[in-house]
């Protein structure tokens, strides 16, 4: 079973929860190998395994919804995403909620003279337990942790046996509701982790403390109960595939002894590292002196070192490493806090897709699966005791700083504890952590410098780069908080320009993972992220991937170019079918990647969407070792210039896909040679009102005001098409200083001069409907936006097909993480985080557009760029309540051609606060653009 399968070798059958574990494909012997030599703890399920695995229970709630009423709920889960009592975001719990459950089983008869222990991996928050009417012990203080009572006394084996809990919302101790009750996050009530009875041996196994070091050695501390007489402990390494690692070794016990260490050396044990992690598991036996086996349990564990050396960084197995995280909540919008292994591996490969090698706790130790999987997949964590900005005290807080340390103290994915957040924590808690981890782990305050480690949140980016260049190690815990559509991806790529390479800097987490969105059953199935407070993910409730995702995707793969101009979408004019390479990883040599290149050819507009791959091959990878530089040989096909573009993907030994770059060899002038064909046959007329000038080619009717040198109308044949009031520009204003109008070989030119800052506009209609505009402006100094405006009502608008660099919507500090193609997506509304949810997201900025097709009810209207580098704004996005500091400015009219666009705050900092990237445009002085416009039915 994934909660407990690090402390028993074998599993009871008994119990009514038994059937998740044949559908979870848990064996109940853990890893190969692993058959106990002697009796093994067993466990009874009364819960199930996990959120997707769940027994009903007898449960009533105090207050909120369905107050005082008997029912049934599912067990593990919190009881608000079942329809009882209320929803709570920090503060105050009002009305306080109880919840009382009730629940039978029938433990076996073979376990008459074991050790019998009721475990509750947590409940929130207080938990009053029962069993047959009497108390289990003293009422549970602290929602997260695993705590256990004995009941051998209490139990009926063989009978049916009754199981009550009353479990409270808010804690009577009131520095729990502190640390617990009142964080910025969602707050929940119930039994939300399995439930479980553990039968061990009269002697005892109960507990093992792993410290095994990157040198080989090896030391496993235990904790020995009920042991009758003169015995012997004995050990065996494991690599998990059952093969063993050494001889046994053992130590003898003494008759009542309650600890012993066992030591040994490894010769070169594989490590473990997130780039490697490489698991081994330990198997112990107590046995009587004349070898009589009495208990075994076995461990996992991974042969790693960790060293935070002060003034320099933070070193696993004697090499330097930089962590690329985020922030972490253990949360789903229908399950709250109740979480299963599915979801745990979701979450995690998510992070590993964006090139993530940490996780942070945030706020409270998560479930062991979730733990477990880390170990396996390769994930640096910080586990965190609960606190947000206030704190336990000391006397209901070192227990469960016991109760985290014991439970987690073996996971080699752990580098650090985390002691409270943001002023959150004890001080007199800090030597706690070390009694229970022979490992000796640093212990961290998020938001402050303890243990050698400049953890401080928010910073700013001159801050940040005073920070990476001072004498402490810099490591924010939080920072770039995502809120809605701003922060996380946005500002990432100048702030890791300073915090990836500093030799000071131990990387840092982004704050947060997810969009926290309850599911409100009482609000129609609405998700509320109660206001601004908990939309701040890089991705969405139900893991929809926001456009920060490929951002940091992109920024924190470890394989980067060397030459920061083939970021652009385009080929350098200097490329010779050779990319140079950088190797951030930590450990891992590129030769170990895996190099492909593809051809590609893009449809034009009406063929379709995506691209044909006209040729692939396999690039040999290079041999460059981490953090040095060297070249990748592509060996293209003599023709490979004829494709419209150029594709290489890299992935990792895994087989994971870790960066992709996509250079386009055809320029947007090329599509514009391709698709705009002139005319050969035909004219354009022109008619002529007082205020107006039609160009008329054939059903096509072009309307441009002679007092503003503006389109003022498009008709095709009696339909009318509503793009008007352009080109205006986006900034600034234009005085006009003369209008004329005039036969062009087979088109019509109506010509507009200004004063100001629009220097001119040239409209050309062809004879076969080819719109040309054609216009000038000048811009000195700083600028939000560099371009012009058109009006088009958005209600018209069904979707959009275009090449250029997507899917995702960019902002001037965030145009890293999209690739040119052939895109279409449908018209949205959706504000980031708050509402419609629909990715990628239709309304915003687009980069890099070569030509577009945009759908509306009135027909298609196609638009082609003549020249390189073109933005096309597609109206103003809804942004959720308060956005704080995570705004951006559009410009007037509702579609823009531009040359600059502007950056995006997020949560915290406005853009004036952030780096280069974030900085607004600085104008050159003259610009000149052409565009070309096709009206289609």
């Amino acid at each position: 079973m994934e909660f407990n399968r690090r402390t028993a070798l074998s599993i009871s059958t008994v119990g009514a929860a038994t059937a998740g574990l044949s559908a979870l494909g848990v064996s109940s012997a853990g890893e190969a190998g692993a058959e106990p030599v002697g009796p093994a703890t067993e466990t009874m399920l009364l819960t199930g395994c996990d959120a997707d695995h769940t027994v009903d229970w007898d449960f009533q709630v105090t207050a909120g919804r369905r107050a005082g009423e008997w029912s049934r709920i599912p067990t593990p889960s919190n009881w608000e995403c079942h329809g009882f009592g209320s929803y709570h975001y920090g503060g105050d719990l009002v009305p306080a909620e109880k919840g009382n459950y009730r629940h039978r089983f029938t433990p076996p008869t073979s376990w008459a003279g074991r050790r019998i222990f009721l475990v509750f991996e947590a409940a929130m928050t207080d938990a009053d337990v029962r069993v047959n009417g009497v108390s289990a012990g003293p009422v549970h203080q602290g929602g997260f942790y695993r705590f256990r009572y004995d009941v051998t006394a209490l139990l009926r084996l063989g009978e049916p046996n009754l199981l009550e809990a009353t479990v409270s919302k808010e804690s009577a101790d009131n520095s729990v509701n502190d640390a617990e009750r009142r964080g910025d996050f969602w707050n929940f009530g119930g039994l939300f982790r399995p439930v479980s009875l553990e039968a061990y041996p009269s002697a005892r196994i109960d507990r093992v403390a792993v410290d095994a070091r990157a040198d080989g050695t090896f030391a496993a501390h235990v904790t020995l109960a009920g042991v009758p007489a003169a015995a012997r402990l004995t050990a065996q390494l494991r690599r998990l595939d059952g093969s063993a690692v050494g001889g046994a070794f053992s130590v003898a016990v003494a008759s009542g002894a309650t600890d012993a260490t066992l030591t040994t050396t490894a010769s070169q044990p594989e490590l473990w590292t997130a780039e490697t992690p490489n698991l081994h598991r330990v198997e112990l036996t107590l046995a009587s002196a004349a070898g009589e086996p009495w208990h075994s349990v076995a461990e996992r564990f991974g042969f790693r070192t960790i060293e935070v050396r002060t003034g320099d960084g933070v070193y696993v197995n004697g090499k330097r490493i930089v962590l690329k995280g985020a922030n972490r909540h253990t949360f789903w919008p229908t399950s709250g806090r109740a979480s299963s292994p599915r979801l745990a591996r979701l979450d995690i490969g998510l992070m590993k897709d964006m090139n993530m090698n940490a996780v942070r706790m945030s706020h409270y130790p998560p479930d062991a699966f979730f733990l477990d999987l880390c170990d396996e997949l390769g994930l640096y964590v910080l586990d965190e005791l609960t606190g947000w900005q206030r704190r336990y005290d000391e006397g209901v807080g070192a227990p469960l700083v016991k109760a985290l340390v014991e439970r987690d103290v073996n996971h080699p994915s752990i580098l650090f504890w985390d002691n409270g957040n943001e002023g959150g924590w004890n001080a007199a808690l800090d030597d706690d952590f070390g009694r229970y981890d022979p490992q000796g782990r640093a212990v961290l305050h998020p938001w402050t410098t303890f243990s050698g480690v400049d953890t401080s949140h928010y910073q700013t980016y001159s801050s940040t780069a005073s920070k990476v260049a001072g004498g402490t190690i810099f490591m924010p815990t939080e920072f770039l908080h995502g809120l809605y559509d701003g922060g996380a991806g946005a500002g990432l790529d100048d702030y890791w320009k300073l915090m990836g390479g500093s030799q000071r800097s131990a990387g840092g987490f982004i704050w947060a993972l997810v969009d926290e969105s309850v599911v409100r059953d009482d609000r129609g199935g609405a998700l509320d992220t109660n206001g601004s407070r908990a939309p701040d993910g890089i991705l969405g409730p139900y893991r929809e991937k926001e456009g920060s995702f490929f951002t940091i995707k992109d920024i924190w793969s470890p394989v980067q170019l060397a030459n920061s101009a083939y970021y652009e979408s385009v080929f350098p004019a200097s490329f010779d079918k050779t990319v140079k390479l950088v190797n951030r990883y930590d450990f891992t040599n590129l030769r170990r990647c895996r190099f492909t290149w593809q051809l590609l050819a893009f449809p034009v507009p009406g063929a379709g969407t995506g691209h044909q791959v006209l040729a692939q091959g396999q690039a040999e990878a290079p041999d460059v070792v981490p953090g040095a530089t060297g070249a990748l040989a592509l060996g293209l096909p003599v023709d490979w210039t004829s494709a419209d573009a150029l594709q290489l993907s890299v992935t990792d030994p895994t087989g994971r896909n870790i960066t992709a770059w996509t250079w386009r060899i055809r320029k947007a002038p090329d599509y514009a040679a391709l698709l705009v064909r002139p005319a050969t046959t035909g004219s354009v007329t022109a008619a002529e009102t007082a205020g107006e000038v039609t160009l008329i080619a054939g059903a096509t009717r072009i309307t441009i005001s002679k007092a503003g040198g503006r389109l003022s109308g498009v008709r095709l044949g009696s339909s009318p098409v509503s793009l008007a009031n352009g080109p205006a520009p986006a900034g600034g204003a234009a005085t006009l200083t003369g209008f004329s109008h005039f036969r062009d070989g087979t088109g019509w030119v109506a010509q507009a001069d200004y004063s100001g800052d629009l220097a001119s506009v040239r409209w050309r209609l062809d004879a076969n409907g080819w719109l040309r505009l054609e216009y000038r402006y000048r811009a000195t100094g700083d600028h939000d936006h560099l371009g012009v405006n058109f009006d088009y009502p958005e209600a018209n608008v069904r979707g959009l097909t275009w090449l250029g660099d997507g899917p995702y919507r960019v902002y001037k500090n965030r145009l890293r993480g999209v690739q040119p193609d052939v895109w279409r997506k449908p018209y949205n509304d959706t504000a980031t985080g708050a509402s419609g949810y629909q990715y990628p997201e239709f309304k915003g900025y687009h980069a890099r557009t070569c030509w577009a097709v945009l759908e509306t009810t009135e027909g298609a209207v196609t638009v082609v760029a003549a020249e390189e580098g073109l933005f096309l704004r597609l109206f103003t996005p809804k942004v959720g309540p308060d956005p704080q500091n995570a705004v951006v400015t559009y410009p007037a009219g509702g579609i823009s051609f531009l040359d600059g666009i502007a950056p995006i705050g997020n949560k915290f900092h406005g853009v004036a606060a952030l780096g280069p990237e974030s900085r607004p445009n600085a104008a050159a002085g003259d610009y000149h653009r052409t565009v070309y416009f096709r009206f289609d039915a």
